[in-house]
């Protein structure tokens, strides 16, 4: 028998904790062969496990009295609370007591407790929040999408490198397309840090296929897309609020009228099908990657099923063991010049 795995999971993040929070790791041990430590009150998380049947020696409660709610100054909040379950949650990966950490809760907390409190692999100088996205012809990367608002020429090769390795590993592409955020697809285009960045990226041992302008990116014909965090949390946002509305404005058109519900009708399986195909808690949770723990955000929107999911996406990067591939890669550049500069 092999080594079972052991998530920390925020359980008093998101705006539907604990309830979804709870379901969601009850759904997650009866369908993945792993251990859950659920961090926060005690007696409130023991109200919601009461409702459920399952293996009990399968989920643990850590007791958090505190709670670290979206409105608090993310640093400020981490340095304070460290009774709170983000911070117990992170604390139990730092202490290698459990394997990754989950939280649907404040995503600024959430990214400096990362840090400050797991710690960034060593050569990587900023971690990177990286959703994947569903795209027409397949799923994308946008790293980074927030943690980084403002980002040096050489941050981005470093996304450009981590979303090759995980897409590689989790996505089983090989040598998967990079692309970096711009106005235009031209060289020329950009402010100074597109137009430096492209020039690295050219240089970097990537599939770098150049500029991506934004209405490009839904396609999915670019695996991995690289920008700031400035740039990534807008086009993130900007895609989540259009999908939303198209189908918004679909049921409206299609409710309109007799005729129109007929036809709405005979099309249901197509709408269904589509909306599954964008649906974010079909993909869970976005990894921040880049720190030395398994560290996965999940929407704050979160419902059980997308918590499962992203339970889902942790096992996948312990599976794939994505920390050490990034670290043999970063080990492995270092070396190469080394021995360049000594040949010098």
């Amino acid at each position: 028998m092999g080594i079972i795995m052991i998530i920390a999971v925020d359980g008093m993040g998101g705006d539907n904790s604990p309830k979804a929070v709870v379901e969601g790791c009850v759904l997650a041990v009866k369908e993945y062969d792993v251990d859950i430590i659920i961090t926060g009150p005690e007696d409130t998380l023991q109200q919601e496990l009461n409702k459920y049947d399952y293996k009990k020696e399968k989920i643990r409660i850590l007791d958090a009295k505190e709670v670290i709610s979206p409105n608090e100054h993310p640093v400020m909040a981490i340095r304070k609370k460290k009774e709170s379950s983000l911070a117990k949650a992170l604390a139990l990966v730092k202490n290698k007591e459990a394997d990754a950490v989950l939280s649907a809760g404040s995503t600024g907390a959430f990214m400096a407790g990362s840090l400050f409190i797991v710690g960034r692999i060593k050569g990587i100088d900023r971690p990177a929040l990286a959703p994947i996205m569903p795209g027409k012809n397949g799923p994308f990367m946008v790293i980074d999408c927030g943690a980084n608002a403002e980002c040096k020429p050489e941050n981005l090769v470093q996304f450009g490198l981590m979303g090759k390795i995980y897409f590689e590993n989790i996505l089983k592409v090989n040598n998967p397309t990079i692309g970096l955020v711009n106005i235009g697809a031209e060289e020329e285009k950009g402010n100074e840090l597109t137009k430096a960045a492209h020039k690295l990226l050219k240089e970097a041992d990537f599939n770098f296929v150049g500029n991506i302008e934004p209405r490009e990116i839904p396609s999915g014909d670019v695996n991995v897309v690289v920008c700031d965090g400035f740039t990534g949390n807008t086009v993130l946002k900007m895609y989540e609020g259009v999908a939303a509305n198209i189908f918004d404005v679909l049921k409206e058109e299609i409710m309109s009228s007799f005729t129109t519900k007929i036809g709405g009708a005979l099309l249901k399986p197509a709408f269904k099908n589509i909306k599954k195909k964008f649906d974010y808690k079909e993909y869970g949770g976005a990894a921040f990657i880049g720190v030395k723990g398994i560290c996965i955000k999940a929407h704050g929107s979160s419902d059980a099923k997308a918590f499962k999911n992203a339970i889902r996406q942790a096992i996948n990067f312990y599976d794939n063991q994505i920390i050490s591939k990034i670290q043999q890669v970063l080990e492995k550049n270092e070396q190469t010049s080394i021995a360049e500069f000594e040949e010098v």
